[in-house]
């Protein structure tokens, strides 16, 4: 899958941290555990706090991962993340179209549906 098969815009539903992402509870207190408690306004800081030229997101991480790791519910990830994009072959895709020449790639993180729109069209064409 090359550049040209993610042309267009594409919106990935429920990929991004938002303020109705399952959290784990406590069976015994029945509340969230302190590690899990987050705003969104934290993940999109935490987020943009990567310091790297590709522009991150902040991803939702599963109620396992979360116990296991006593992590936040939320991750940052470029925005062309295979766990946004739900496949390896379009992160390889979305990445080389974001480093090409050839294309212009935007995004939209909507932290309050929890979707991801991916813009991509021909250097040029905008």
């Amino acid at each position: 899958m090359g550049p040209d098969a993610v042309l267009g815009t594409h919106t990935f539903e429920d990929v991004l941290f938002t303020d109705e992402t399952e959290t784990p509870v406590n069976v015994l207190t029945g509340e969230t555990p302190a590690h899990s408690q987050a705003t969104v306004e934290e993940a999109k800081e935490f987020a943009a706090s990567i310091d790297t030229e590709t522009p991150q997101i902040a991803l939702l991480t599963s109620v396992e991962s979360q116990v296991e790791t006593q992590h936040k519910p939320y991750t940052a990830a470029a925005f062309f993340h295979f766990k946004a994009t739900g496949s390896l072959e379009r992160h390889h895709a979305y990445h080389a179209a974001y480093d090409s020449d050839k294309f212009t790639v935007d995004f939209e993180a909507d932290y309050e549906s929890g979707d991801l729109a991916i813009i991509v069209e021909r250097a040029g064409d905008g």
